[in-house]
């Protein structure tokens, strides 16, 4: 006879069923991942494509999306008056860029570090002062659109904080995103990496999906 406990034993299996179904579809991707499992970095299954976008390198030519194709990409954003997380970031990415000498030029990875305050950070001083951790950073900026336009892409956000009272406009500080975008060799969105920083596992991480074939 279908009575009331039937029907709740009926109702519970069926919402496990839904349950197990939605599972799969959320977390299949994460299990059929076609990298290696990695440690510091979060990869996002499919990568998302950027919008267009331009940044004016340190060496005054243009950054579009085509030129970070080839290799996995590291973008962190900053600027050269930050006083602690900035260059505390920086030096801990070198750690790990030392680590990927041994990989062909070609396919290495790359640290892009981009200035969200370029007020105050000329293309030739944002690549001086990126260059002073790592020789192989890459250093870009763009005017306040298109850096906005640019790191909203990326989920990321920046804010200029006005200079105590009393004190110089130019003395102002910069707010922005700790994490990193982690961009794959097709120059698609991947993955992210969170602080705080482990040199020693972004470097194995990185070195890890550059040895893979990419999908």
């Amino acid at each position: 006879m279908f009575n009331r406990t039937t029907a709740i034993v009926l109702v519970a299996a069926l919402a496990a069923a839904a349950g197990l179904w939605a599972s799969r579809q959320y977390f299949g991707s994460v299990r059929h991942s076609p990298w290696p499992q990695t440690k510091a970095v979060r990869l996002f299954e499919p990568p998302r494509t950027l919008p267009a976008f331009s940044l004016r390198q340190s060496d005054g030519t243009q950054l579009i999306p085509g030129e970070l194709k080839g290799h996995w990409t590291l973008v962190f954003l900053g600027f050269t008056h930050c006083p602690d997380v900035c260059p505390t970031t920086l030096a801990e990415l070198s750690v790990a860029q030392k680590q990927w000498d041994s990989i062909p030029e070609s396919t290495r990875p790359r640290v892009l570090f981009v200035s969200v305050d370029p007020e105050r950070d000329p293309p030739d001083r944002i690549g001086e002062y990126a260059h002073g951790f790592h020789k192989d950073t890459l250093a870009a900026t763009a005017d306040i659109p298109a850096l906005e336009t640019f790191t909203k892409s990326l989920g990321m956000v920046f804010g200029k904080v006005p200079a105590p009272e009393g004190a110089p406009a130019d003395q102002y500080t910069m707010d922005h995103s700790a994490s990193m975008a982690v961009l794959d060799p097709q120059g698609r969105m991947a993955g992210l990496i969170r602080p705080p920083l482990d040199p020693n596992a972004i470097a194995a991480d990185l070195a890890a999906l550059t040895e893979a074939k990419t999908p």
